[in-house]
C-alpha cells in the first residue's frame, strides 16, 4: 500500500505547483502593476482580470489536495461529546462522504456554464480570453475535489488504517 500512498502524494504536487507559480505570477505582476501606476500613471490594464483569473486558479488547484488532506478549515466544537460518543470516526467519515457527493452538483452545474460561455462566444473583457477555459478548469477541479472527498469518507468509514499509514 506504501507505493499507492506514494504515488498519491507525487500526484498532489501537480496542482500544488500549479498554485504556487500563479500565486509568484500574481506577485509579479502586482508588484509591477503598483510600481506602473506609482511612478509612470500608468497602470496595467488587465491587471484585474489577470488577478480575477489567477485567484481562480489559485482556490481551485489547491481544493482538492487540502480537501483530500483534510487540511481545510474545521470547526471543532462539538468533537469532544463525539468522540466520548465513539462515533467521532463515523461521524467524520460520513460528513466527507456527503461532503463529497454533494460537490458533484456545483462541478456539473460549472461544466454547463462553462458549455454555454462557450456557445456564446463570451470572452474576458481587456484579453479576450474565452471564459469557458477558466470555468471547465474549475468544473473540472470541482469534480476531482468531489471525488477526493467521497474516496476520503469511504476510507474513513471502511478502511481508516489505510489514512494513518500515509501520515508517518
Amino acid at each position: 500500500m506504501k507505493p499507492i500512498a506514494r504515488a498519491l502524494n507525487r500526484l498532489t504536487e501537480l496542482p500544488m505547483l500549479l498554485a504556487a507559480a500563479t500565486l509568484f505570477a500574481l506577485m509579479v505582476l502586482t508588484f509591477a502593476d503598483v510600481i506602473m501606476r506609482s511612478t509612470f500613471s500608468a497602470p496595467i490594464e488587465a491587471a484585474t482580470e489577470l488577478t480575477r483569473i489567477a485567484m481562480a486558479v489559485i482556490v481551485f488547484s489547491a481544493l482538492p489536495v487540502i480537501s483530500g488532506r483534510a487540511e481545510h478549515i474545521v470547526v471543532d466544537l462539538l468533537d469532544p461529546l463525539f468522540r466520548k460518543a465513539g462515533i467521532e470516526r463515523i461521524l467524520d467519515g460520513l460528513v466527507t462522504l456527503v461532503c463529497g457527493t454533494l460537490l458533484v452538483w456545483p462541478a456539473m452545474r460549472s461544466f454547463n456554464l462553462a458549455n454555454r460561455a462557450r456557445s456564446y462566444g463570451d470572452l474576458t473583457e481587456y484579453l479576450s480570453i474565452p471564459v469557458f477555459y477558466i470555468t471547465w478548469f474549475i468544473a473540472f477541479m470541482t469534480l476531482v475535489t468531489a471525488i477526493t472527498m467521497a474516496l476520503r469518507g469511504t476510507i474513513i468509514l471502511f478502511r481508516p488504517s489505510l489514512l494513518r499509514g500515509t501520515n508517518d
